[in-house]
Parts: structure tokens; C-alpha cells; sequence
């Protein structure tokens, strides 16, 4: 159809409709659609039908809108308003690649448009398209050439090209442009040449660098960058003694800044441990209450030295009263000669205060304070706890508490004590006492609550957080609100030792959606930051969205997720009400009766609770209509709800794991679990080639993993016995097994791994359970392998016996009731408060006791 022209009536009433649109309007915008449509003669105006359907996408009707938007772009195929409103339409469904060719699609028709070249390069820069941004930046800057954005886009675009004296080129041509007085304090001037100056530094040019930022240092407002930056540079350039000068100004001006003294090690070139700790030395006479001087030193002093200078730092520390005082040592623990002096010197203290208030009994000075005594009790229980001496560590705390039972510090370390010996509900309930102690302290609170959902209490968790939380609305969907991710990956833990795995699952989608939310929020950005010239940070914006999801919270979830959808492949969820006419069936009368009755009373909780939750949903909706009614619903209108059953049911668990798993490849390569889950999805889908792909890329990691060498024999047996592989597979496959195996066999191979690691728990657990895989009949080798726990092997932790554990009572190493509790036993007397391995109704007898305690308290209160 040719292009319709509007007369000026409707013409003006069009304008209307964009200025509706533009200031989100979005009912006004309809009602001037209607005015024009309502025409017979403009009823298929296609520019008017595309921005009705625009409006009506903004306001989450998305089929009317696609169905408008399509309708009226066959209406008038050479408008470019109907291909860029196409474009916008496809954008707000996140197809960037079909929107860009809308945009390409409508400057055919209206090569030189600015808003649709403008839009074009956000969502070019948006898919890190480099070179086509840099042609539509170049073709802004030919339009605009007075404008600063069209200059700073140009420069961007060759920086992130690696470009970068193009691009400094670039900038210099704009900064001439520009008239500033050296008087006149001006922000945006100042990053400007910050950034000029960052973009010579990334090319290799730091003596011009080093001579543009003496040039402008006068017009840079950020003082510090500019004396960090000329350190930098002057070590570059190996002028050593000027930088040595740049290091002492800013260690004048902060002398806790760890980097500084790096900078000045860097620039003296200190020959000999004595000389680099001289460096040191001069620090501390200079400036007598820093710690950072004399806690550096300790990382690469040993012997009597390190002795001296520790003796040193902990008794400052000791004597202020410095909580973090062990946190800033843990880095030491890897040197056993180190933590020996460590606990010499602090049990020492303990001794000598304890009896005669000094550090040491022979010091001439004064006393300490009763304070000292306790922050070294402090020290000491988080040193036990750290070398697994949970017991000394308790007794510390203990002590600690007596003497002082108001500092929330010692509960949070009695908690953390706890939960590494293995009782996260002991833990959890001390976590408690903490939180109560300070019921205004979000950090306490949270950690409390973090506590509370390791130890599976959803619920209490929530509770705990609502203290927090927003008024009006559930604790959860708040915290999802504001992204509060460490919860949400908590609760997916936690739900997934439950079994549960639907709302394990809802909680790692909601993770992805975070991700996907702020890769999406670079759109506000892109502008303003040009706007704004804030250009470093708007560099280093881009660079991090680039690795985004190598962030743990991100890897966490995706290997939660997919751990789960293996586990609902192996066993997909059945019908509840099957399960329970099977057991019922075994079961007597009364029993049953016991049963139905139980079950009732569940049901009517289930319900009760339901209800709970449905009056707080529909007090939600009210509030979220409300708002909707007052904020027009932004763009794309509403994310389809994520729930539970639908999720923990989905028909091809492994391609949603594989939806997980392909951001883990690209970015957190070096890791090796993410290969090898990546072996378990390839393995579930009989992907040959592929499991070899990552059985290789784990072995380059860590060849001696004993995950990885389950993997390699179940992967030797997988093609030795495959009949249906293709001849070229096979040959191939044949060769790289003969590479990586040499021409032993499976079990051959198994036996070697043992002879290589015979001292460690782990790698015997591994042998012994590929030898329950390739030969049921080695059972009682096999158990005997996993379960010894002798003290000559290393590797010995909780994680790995409770893993054995579990293996023996789930039949993965045979079916032994009594070597399973034979076991539980052996690792109970290793790790006596480890909830794990407790005698069983342990827990029950808890509750009771507790329970009686918590009445006879409640009787006590009320007789008072």
C-alpha cells in the first residue's frame, strides 16, 4: 500500500501520540489512536496503527500489540516509524538481533534519522557489536558534530576496539573544542582527562601519559587518582626514585593502604628480606599506631623475625580490643611453622594474663585491662576452630562468655564454631542469642538468618528477615525485590536438602532473572554515562557485564540447578498419592490408622497455611494493581510466574541444565566442577564427543580429582560397551581412551588411581565406589576401602564421611545396616558434636528436653 499522508488535524493529533508516548501516557496515547483510526479514511494508517500497538505492549497487551504493530507495518512498508516502532517492540521482548534489523530496515528509508541511529547504536553497544557501533557512532558525529555525545561515542567505540590511540586521538580533538578557565572547578572536564590519560596508559604510552597528567593536573579535581596513577607510571617508566617519593606522599596521607607499600617495595627493590623489612621498620617509627606496617611484614618473615614482629602486632591489637584481629592473620595458616608460633604466643599471653595481667610475666609496665584477657580467649577460640580443634575452641568461648555474656562477638564465634563441627542447629540457635542480644543490627540479622536456612528453617529464616523488610509485603518477594541474592541461593540450598526441589528451583530462576535484569540494565547507561562523561566507570561497566555471570552467586545457583535437574532425571517426581498407596499397603490397620491420621492433620496445616498465603497474595495484588493503576506497567509488561510444581515437573530436565550450564563454560573455565557437570549432563544424553571435551578440559585443571576419575571410568565403560557410536566416533573416541588410559582397562585403571593415592579418604571413596559400578561383587573390598578412617590418611573431614555415610545407607556401597551404623559410629567418637553422625532419636530427645525446659520456664514466668 502507498504511504498515507495526514492532513494537519490528524497530523497534530500524531505529534500528540509520541509526546504521549514519550512521557508515558500511555491511555491519552490510545485515545488520540482512537481519534485517527476512528476515520474511515485513516482507519489503516499504518504509522497509527503501529504506535497503538507500541502503547498497548507498554501497557503489557502484547499479542494486540504485535498483531497492531505487523498490521500496520504491512499497511506502509517504506515508513521508517513502523520499522523503528517494530524494532522498539522486538527490543522490549529482548530479541536484540531482530530489532537491530528494524533499525537497519527503517534508515533505509530515513538514512540520517537520529533517534532511530541513536537507538540502533544502544542496542549495537548492548550486543558489544564494536564495529557496526563505531559506523553508527561515526555517523552521529557527521550529523552532530557539536554535539559532546557524538565525539565521546566515537572515542568509546575505538577504545573497546583496543583502538586506543584512536581513540586518544579522538578525545584530544574534542578536549580542544572545549573552553574551561583554570579557576573554575569543572567535574566533567576533570573526567574527561582522567579518561584521556587511562586510554594512553591501556596503549603503551606512558611517558606521554605520565607528561599529560602533569600537563592538566591542575584542571583533575580527583587529587588522589592523579598521585596513584603518576606512581604508577613513574614505576613504569622505571624511574624508581620519583616513585619512591609519589609512595611516601601517599602513605603520609593514608598509611593503612596495603597497595602503597607495595608500590614503594616496587620502587626501592629491596635486595634481602633484612632490607625489605627495613622498609617496614621505618613505617612504624613514622607512624606508631599503624597496623597495616606491621601486619605486612609477617606474609614473607619466618623464625624468630616473624616471632618478634607478630609479638609486636597482636599485643597492639590485643590491648585496643580489635575484633578482626584473627581475620587479618588467617591468610598465615597455610605455613604450619607459622601457626605453631601463632598458638605459642597466644596460649602464652593467656597463661601470663590469666595470673599476673601482663603480656609476659617478665615485662616491666603496666597491667592490661580485664578487656585484654577476653580478646585473646577471643583470638584463641577462632585459632582452634580454624586448625578443627572444635573442643579447645568451645571451651575458649565458653570461658569468654562467662566473663562477658553482652558481647554479641563471642555468640557469633560459637556459632561459627558449631557449624564447622558439623551441628548447624546448635549453631543456628546461638546465632539466635546473638540476633537477640541487638535486634537492630541488619548484619546480625541477616547472619542469623543465614544460619537459620542452613539448618532448614525456611520459615524462621523468613521471619527473621521481615524484621527488615518492607511493611505490606511478604519478607520474600521483597528480598527478590531487591536482589538480595546470598538469601535466595541459601533458600535454594536448603530446599534442595529437603527435597524440595520445585522451590530450589523457582529460587535459581529467580538468580538468572537478577543477571538477566542487570545485563538489561546497561541500557541506562549507555546514555547517561556519555551525558554525565563519568567514562572510566562507564569502561569498567561494560568490561564487568562482559563477566558477569563468572560472579559466584551466579555459578552457585547454575550448579544447583543443575545438580537438581540431574536428580529429577535419574528420578522424576511421581504421583504423591501412588507413593503413599505403597506404603500403606505393608502397613497394619492401626498403623494405617496412625497414618490417615497424620496425613489429615497435615492436610488441614497445608490448608491453613494456604489460605494464609492466598489472603496475603490477593493483599499483594491489590497493592501491585494499585500501583499499576498509578505507574503505568513498564515495558514488556509481565515476567510469567515461576512456579514450583511446573518447574520441579519439566518434560527435559537436562536442557534446562544445559541453559545453566553454557554460561559456567564461558566464563568460569578454570573451574572443574563445571566440567565435570558438564560430563554428567553429556553422560545423560549418550553426547560421546562432548564428554571427552570435558573430561579433557577437567583433566588440564586437576588430573588427580576423584570426581573426575568416577567420571573417566564411567566414561572408559560408557564406550566400551556403546554398540550404536558411529565408526568415526568410535575411532576417534578408541584413540584419545588408548591417550588417557593407556592399554589398561577400566578396572586396571581403578586399581592404578588406588596405588597413586592410597593415603587419601577421598580418592579411596572414589576407587571404591567405581568398583561397586564396574563389579557388584567387590562389595565388602569396596566398604572396606571407603570406611577406614585410620589416622596415617589425610584428607579426613566431615563432608567426606558424611558422604560414605550416605553411600552405605543408600545402598551405593552395598546395603549393611549394621556397617552403616558401625560407621556412624567410628565417626562419631572422630567428630563428636557433628549432627550427621549422632546416635539415632538424638533430635528427638533434644526437642523433649528442650520443650520441657522452654515449660517449666513459662510456669516459672507465670508464677512470678
Amino acid at each position: 500500500m502507498p504511504t498515507i499522508t495526514l492532513p494537519p488535524k490528524e497530523n497534530a493529533l500524531f505529534k500528540r501520540i509520541l509526546r504521549c508516548y514519550e512521557h508515558k501516557q500511555y491511555r491519552n496515547g490510545l485515545k488520540f489512536c482512537k481519534q485517527i483510526l476512528s476515520n474511515p479514511k485513516f482507519s489503516e494508517h499504518g504509522e497509527t496503527l503501529a504506535m497503538k500497538g507500541l502503547t498497548l505492549n507498554c501497557l503489557g497487551k502484547k499479542e494486540d500489540a504485535y498483531d497492531l504493530v505487523r498490521r500496520g507495518l504491512r499497511n506502509d512498508l517504506k515508513s521508517h516509524v513502523c520499522w523503528h516502532v517494530y524494532g522498539l517492540l522486538q527490543r522490549s521482548d529482548k530479541k536484540y538481533d531482530e530489532a537491530i534489523k528494524c533499525y537497519r530496515n527503517a534508515l533505509k528509508w530515513d538514512k540520517d534519522n537520529l533517534q532511530i541511529l541513536r537507538d540502533l547504536s544502544l542496542l549495537q553497544i548492548q550486543m558489544r557489536d564494536l564495529e557496526g557501533y563505531r559506523e553508527t557512532r561515526y555517523q552521529l558525529l557527521q550529523l552532530r558534530p557539536a554535539q559532546r555525545a557524538s565525539w565521546i561515542g566515537y572515542a568509546v567505540a575505538y577504545h573497546l576496539l583496543e583502538d586506543y590511540e584512536m581513540a586518544a586521538k579522538i578525545v584530544e580533538e574534542f578536549r580542544k573544542t572545549l573552553q574551561t578557565s583554570p579557576d573554575k572547578v569543572d567535574y566533567e572536564y576533570s573526567e574527561l582527562l582522567l579518561y584521556q590519560n587511562q586510554v594512553l596508559r591501556e596503549a603503551g604510552l606512558y611517558r606521554e601519559a605520565l607528561e599529560h597528567l602533569t600537563t592538566y593536573q591542575k584542571h583533575i579535581c580527583d587529587k588522589l587518582a592523579v598521585e596513584e596513577t603518576r606512581g604508577e607510571l613513574l614505576l613504569k617508566l622505571d624511574r624508581l626514585e620519583d616513585a619512591t617519593e609519589v609512595y611516601r606522599r601517599l602513605q603520609e596521607r593514608n598509611p593503612e593502604n596495603w597497595s602503597y607499600y607495595q608500590g614503594l617495595e616496587k620502587a626501592l627493590k629491596p635486595g634481602s628480606v633484612e632490607e625489605r623489612q627495613k622498609i617496614y621498620e621505618e613505617a612504624w617509627v613514622k607512624y606508631p599506631k599503624g597496623l597495616v606496617p606491621r601486619r605486612l611484614p609477617l606474609t614473607f618473615l619466618s623464625g624468630e623475625k616473624f616471632r618478634e614482629c607478630l609479638d609486636r602486632y597482636l599485643r597492639m591489637n590485643f590491648s585496643k580490643g580489635c575484633p578482626p584481629t584473627f581475620t587479618t592473620l588467617k591468610s598465615l595458616y597455610h605455613d604450619k611453622d607459622k601457626v605453631s608460633i601463632i598458638e605459642e604466643l597466644v596460649v602464652g599471653y593467656e597463661t601470663s594474663l590469666n595470673s599476673c595481667r601482663m603480656f609476659n610475666q617478665n615485662d616491666d609496665g603496666k597491667e592490661e585491662p580485664p578487656t585484654t584477657l577476653l580478646w585473646v580467649q577471643y583470638f584463641l577460640a577462632q585459632h582452634y576452630n580454624m586448625i578443627g580443634q572444635q573442643t579447645l575452641a568451645l571451651e575458649y568461648i565458653n570461658t569468654a562468655i562467662e566473663s562477658t555474656p553482652t558481647l554479641i562477638e563471642l555468640f557469633l564465634i560459637k556459632a561459627k564454631i558449631y557449624k564447622h563441627a558439623g551441628n548447624i542447629k546448635e549453631a543456628a540457635q546461638w546465632m539466635d542469642e546473638a540476633q537477640a542480644l541487638d535486634t537492630a543490627d541488619r548484619f546480625i540479622n541477616s547472619k542469623c538468618a543465614k544460619y537459620m536456612l542452613k539448618a532448614g528453617l525456611v520459615k524462621e529464616a523468613e521471619e527473621m528477615c521481615s524484621k527488615f523488610t518492607r511493611e505490606g509485603a511478604s519478607a520474600v518477594e521483597n528480598l527478590n525485590e531487591m536482589q538480595c541474592m546470598w538469601f535466595q541461593t541459601e533458600c535454594a540450598l536448603a530446599y534442595k536438602s529437603m527435597n524440595k526441589y520445585g522451590d530450589a528451583l523457582k529460587k535459581c530462576h529467580e538468580i538468572e532473572r537478577h543477571f538477566v535484569e542487570i545485563t538489561d540494565d546497561q541500557f541506562d547507561f549507555h546514555t547517561y554515562c556519555m551525558r554525565k562523561m563519568t567514562l572510566r566507570s562507564y569502561v569498567d561497566l561494560l568490561k564487568l557485564e562482559d563477566v558477569l555471570r563468572m560472579h559466584p552467586f551466579y555459578s552457585k545457583a547454575a550448579q544447583t540447578a543443575i545438580s537438581i535437574y540431574l536428580a529429577l532425571h535419574d528420578n522424576p517426581l511421581t504421583d504423591h498419592n501412588k507413593e503413599l498407596q505403597a506404603e500403606s499397603a505393608n502397613l497394619s490397620d492401626k498403623e494405617l490408622k496412625k497414618l490417615r491420621n497424620k496425613q489429615r492433620r497435615a492436610q488441614k496445616k497445608a490448608q491453613l497455611e494456604e489460605e494464609k498465603k492466598n489472603a496475603e497474595k490477593e493483599k499483594q495484588l491489590k497493592n501491585q494493581k494499585k500501583k499499576k493503576e498509578d505507574d503505568d506497567e513498564e515495558m514488556g509488561g509481565p515476567k510469567e510466574e515461576l512456579i514450583p510444581d511446573k518447574l520441579a515437573k519439566v518434560e527435559n530436565p537436562l536442557e534446562e541444565a544445559v541453559k545453566f550450564l553454557t554460561p559456567l563454560k564461558n566464563l568460569v573455565k578454570d573451574k572443574i566442577e563445571t566440567h565435570l557437570l558438564a560430563f554428567e549432563i553429556y553422560l545423560r544424553k549418550e553426547k560421546y564427543l562432548l564428554m571427552l571435551q570435558s573430561v579433557k578440559r577437567a583433566l588440564a585443571i586437576d588430573p588427580d580429582h576423584p570426581w573426575l576419575h568416577q567420571c573417566l571410568v564411567r566414561f572408559f565403560k560408557g564406550v566400551s560397551e556403546g554398540s550404536d557410536l558411529a565408526d568415526p566416533v568410535r575411532t576417534v573416541l578408541k584413540q584419545e581412551i588408548s591417550r588417557l588410559f593407556g592399554d589398561s582397562n577400566a578396572g586396571s585403571y581403578n586399581q592404578a588411581f588406588l596405588t597413586r593415592h592410597s593415603d587419601s579418604i577421598p580418592h579411596r571413596v572414589a576407587v571404591a565406589k567405581m568398583m561397586m559400578h564396574l563389579d557388584s561383587t567387590t562389595e565388602a573390598r569396596a566398604v572396606e576401602l571407603a570406611t577406614a578412617l585410620d589416622e596415617s590418611l589425610s584428607n579426613r573431614s566431615i563432608a567426606i564421611c558424611t558422604e560414605v555415610l550416605d553411600a552405605l545407607r543408600n545402598g551405593g556401597l552395598g546395603e549393611s545396616k549394621e556397617r552403616a551404623e558401625s560407621y556412624r559410629a567410628q565417626c562419631h567418637k572422630l567428630f563428636p558434636y557433628t549432627l550427621a553422625f549422632m546416635p539415632a532419636g538424638y533430635e528427638e530427645n533434644t526437642k523433649m528436653i528442650n520443650g520441657d525446659i522452654s515449660t517449666e520456664t513459662e510456669e516459672l514466668a507465670n508464677d512470678m
